[in-house]
């Protein structure tokens, strides 16, 4: 069986648009925390409840809680996964490991970019609400200005997608994942990935990877 996957990259490193193509063509399973949460609460299971519980309150939802919904909805003995904005620190990582992805092979997928080509990518970004198609002024634009293509909709740019409040982001990730790389790296299962290269490149060198 392939191995499952860590996807690891800073906001509008491509990570969302790589996970897709895993998707589609590779036949893994997308994990999102946030997706999982929402589902089991509307499943109104136990552990629905009492994420719901912490979620009404405000707070946020635990790490413990996120590994049980985890272990309640990926069969990594019998499917593939792909893991999507969890591990965010070296705690989490860990207890990904201990709790679910010990005994099978996994791998960390890390979207490898500078801080100045994020930003720009992220500033120059815009998004189509109800199609959910991403556009970049620069690199993919759309083909009338300030509408998507899919949709006609108008394409919009969110209020923190600015230089200073990217550049604030960027920090926060990076003083986050450098332990978690380490991680990954001292156990040899980290994978790097160019991705400065185009779409198709990216994809080529993950398919090496999974293979």
């Amino acid at each position: 069986m392939s191995p499952q996957l860590i996807l690891i990259g800073a906001p509008g490193s491509g990570k969302g648009t790589q996970a897709k193509k895993i998707v589609n063509e590779l036949g893994y399973n997308h994990v999102s925390t946030g997706d999982l949460l929402r589902a089991e609460v509307a499943k109104g299971s136990e552990l629905g409840t009492k994420i719901k519980e912490v979620m009404d309150s405000g707070e946020l939802v635990s790490d413990e809680l996120v590994l049980d919904l985890l272990k309640a909805n990926c069969a990594v003995d019998k499917s593939t996964y792909i893991f999507d904005g969890y591990p965010r620190n070296l705690v989490q990582a860990k207890d990904l490991d201990s709790a679910l992805l010990g005994g099978v092979k996994s791998l960390a997928v890390y979207f490898e970019v500078n801080i100045d080509t994020l930003v720009e990518r992220i500033v120059n970004r815009r998004v189509a609400p109800k199609s959910g198609e991403i556009y970049n002024l620069k690199t993919k634009p759309p083909k009338v200005d300030g509408k998507c293509d899919v949709s006609g909709e108008d394409l919009v740019h969110r209020k923190d997608d600015n230089e200073e409040t990217v550049r604030t982001r960027m920090k926060v990730f990076t003083d986050n994942i450098e332990p978690v790389l380490e991680y990954y790296e001292s156990q040899g299962r980290l994978v790097k990935v160019d991705a400065t290269k185009d779409l198709d490149a990216i994809f080529e060198d993950i398919k090496k990877v999974v293979k």
